[in-house]
């Protein structure tokens, strides 16, 4: 038992639940990150919190899970593979601990996929790039927005 003395329901908003994401490219930090044992207890791999940091999802998260500990030599390599696209993506090449990943906004790419066991569909993060910049972007959207006729060069 747990003593919840002081404890008023009517003065906490009620926690609610949450569809997963719609796929889609969004702009998140790492806020957390832990190594953890894998089920199979023969490797470790490092558990990435990223919270979406733009946009109407602000506020939500999702989890990245890098099997860099394994026996099978492909998973560990996809996993090298991904943090390398998220060093890349914060722009630190050599870190030395995870926390160094932490709060650097990046592009994430989001998918949605059903789990094999429960039926139920959740999120998947597939991709890491870097965060346009507000004049990358503008430039882009400059660029899309201009009749290639009306275009210098």
């Amino acid at each position: 038992m747990a003593n919840l003395s002081g404890f008023n329901a009517n003065s906490v908003e009620p926690a609610v639940g949450f569809d997963p994401l719609p796929s889609g490219k969004y702009v998140a930090a790492v806020t957390n990150s832990e190594m953890k044992p894998t089920k199979a207890g023969n490797g470790n791999y490092l558990e990435l919190t990223l919270e979406i940091v733009e946009g109407e999802c602000k506020g939500r998260k999702v989890w990245a899970r890098l099997n860099l500990e394994n026996a099978n030599a492909v998973t560990v390599q996809i996993a090298r593979a991904e943090l390398s696209a998220i060093c890349r993506a914060t722009g630190v090449l050599e870190p030395r601990d995870s926390v160094e990943l932490h709060n650097i906004p990046m592009q994430i790419t989001v998918k949605q996929k059903t789990r094999p066991d429960t039926g139920e569909i959740t999120n998947e993060v597939r991709g890491f790039a870097k965060r346009e910049t507000g004049q990358a972007a503008t430039a882009t959207q400059a660029k899309s927005s201009t009749p290639p006729w009306r275009r210098n060069g």
